[in-house]
């Protein structure tokens, strides 16, 4: 198994109301894990979110805390409900109602990776479902909620920026109708999510570092936004999908040489978006 269910990078003093979190790019896949697996050891990373947890783990030295995933998205996916699984890759589990997700085999235990391959030969059992369950997804909601909670209370609001990365591929529909490519997708569940004012500033944090921004299209957010987005209750989710080309060779996965460039825009829209919320904060008296 995994060693860890997650990572948190702690500031030295919590003087932002924005987690920052990478449920995505948990790279431990353990011996075990791939012994199971009919993929090489590159191929099963197909779907991981790599090196963005590198991106964003500036995200302390602005007064944020930082989250990210331990096990790998192909061992287990942290933005998946608990009950989203899948009986064509789980043993003795009923089928449901319709799940597109369930459906193409990203459920909560992913029965592939990229391109539709097949991550297993068998089916594993319930138990061992039920065991990742327990020792990684709840562990890491646990302290997620923990984190946004403490940062409410601090704070007077909540704001988590849950980062993903994407596939080149995924945009080509956008460049082949005559726009911009965009190099980033903000995802607020068309609003249901995160407050309009909250996503505003998180856009042009990123269109002022130099990134194009589109919102919700083709990604609007998954489990995790629309678990933990409560604007109403001051606590706001917005998904943020970086394409991939931009900082890494995809094929190879590996960084390529815009690696670092990327990095540092990157810094520059952490230090930014982890000013959100600041302004509500009273000043010390002279």
């Amino acid at each position: 198994m995994p060693m860890t269910a997650y990572e948190v990078l702690h500031p030295d003093r919590n003087r932002s109301c924005v987690v920052f979190a990478s449920p995505h790019s948990g790279r431990d896949y353990a011996a075990s894990f791939l012994r199971r697996s009919v993929l090489d050891e590159h191929a099963i990373r197909s779907s991981e979110d790599a090196f963005v947890d590198l991106l964003f783990d500036c995200a302390p030295l602005h007064g944020a805390s930082f989250i990210k995933a331990g096990a790998p998205r192909a061992y287990i996916d942290l933005n998946r409900a608990p009950e989203e699984l899948d009986p064509s890759v789980i043993e003795g589990i009923p089928r449901q109602g319709h799940n597109p997700r369930v459906a193409s085999g990203l459920g909560v235990i992913p029965r592939v990776v990229a391109n539709g391959r097949a991550i297993y030969r068998g089916k594993l059992t319930q138990e061992e479902a039920q065991l990742r369950i327990d020792s990684y997804w709840r562990p890491y909601h646990a302290k997620l909620q923990e984190l946004l909670s403490g940062a409410h209370r601090r704070h007077g609001q909540a704001v988590l920026v849950d980062c993903h990365s994407m596939p080149h591929e995924a945009m080509d529909g956008v460049a082949r109708g005559g726009m911009r490519r965009p190099d980033v997708v903000l995802g607020d569940r068309f609003g249901a999510a995160a407050g309009g004012e909250v996503v505003d500033r998180i856009e042009a944090a990123f269109v002022d570092a130099g990134f194009v921004v589109t919102r919700n299209s083709p990604f609007a957010g998954a489990y995790i936004t629309q678990a933990y987005g409560r604007p109403s209750r001051g606590q706001h989710a917005v998904q943020v999908e970086i394409d991939r080309a931009l900082y890494m060779n995809e094929r190879l996965i590996r960084p390529n040489g815009a690696f670092e460039a990327v990095q540092a825009a990157l810094q520059r829209v952490v230090a930014e978006v982890a000013q959100i919320g600041r302004e509500r904060l009273p000043l010390a008296a002279e």
